[in-house]
């Protein structure tokens, strides 16, 4: 689909149209909530990059970073299907299907986060943010989709949001812990560890 107009000047005095045309305020809760998934996606997507800059000259890391890249581009075509979910008003507009995350990814990321936590040592203590730069990337994401699923929450509060895009967020970010972790643990890379004042 070719887009031939970017702007359409509709938005111009503050207002947007959801997914069956019913116009809202800009700073209407369901668009906290989707723009703040869009921007965890745009997040991932900057992750994806940097790791397939650095994919390095030894063939098994190129080809680990390459899963994962695509491992992350399938999390950024659920987060679509979750902003989708939230952009719907289900009172007045149904839920198309590709407007619903299947129980599968949600379980696919359990899957994910069980693998690396075999393959990594056990964790000694609080970890601060950091390490190599897609790690710290990384746990940018993390926190990013920890403010989606607060305002994900919140908005199931007021209005009708599945329990299983409730679940992903959720999931999804126990996962960028796991994966930041990964990428630090692969690059030998220790962690920063947080110190008391009396350590």
């Amino acid at each position: 689909m070719k887009i031939t107009k970017v702007y359409t000047r509709t938005g111009d005095q503050g207002k947007t149209s959801l997914v069956g045309g019913e116009r809202v305020n800009k700073d209407d809760a369901r668009l906290e909530a989707y723009g703040t998934v869009d921007e965890l996606s745009a997040n991932v997507g900057l992750l994806a990059a940097m790791l397939s800059a650095n994919q390095g000259v030894e063939q098994q890391a190129s080809v680990e970073r390459g899963l994962w890249i695509g491992h992350l581009q399938r999390i950024q075509s659920t987060l679509f299907r979750l902003g989708a979910h939230l952009a719907t008003d289900p009172t007045t507009t149904p839920l198309y299907p590709s407007a619903q995350v299947p129980q599968e990814e949600t379980l696919w990321l359990e899957r994910l986060i069980d693998q690396m936590l075999a393959a990594l040592p056990e964790q000694r203590g609080f970890i601060l943010p950091g390490g190599t730069v897609e790690a710290a990337q990384c746990h940018v994401c993390r926190t990013v989709c920890r403010r989606a699923e607060r305002l994900v929450v919140a908005l199931a509060r007021r209005a009708k949001v599945g329990t299983e895009e409730q679940k992903y967020v959720n999931r999804l970010s126990d996962f960028l812990f796991v994966f930041a972790e990964l990428i630090n643990f692969n690059a030998g890379v220790g962690e920063i560890l947080w110190k008391k004042d009396d350590d």
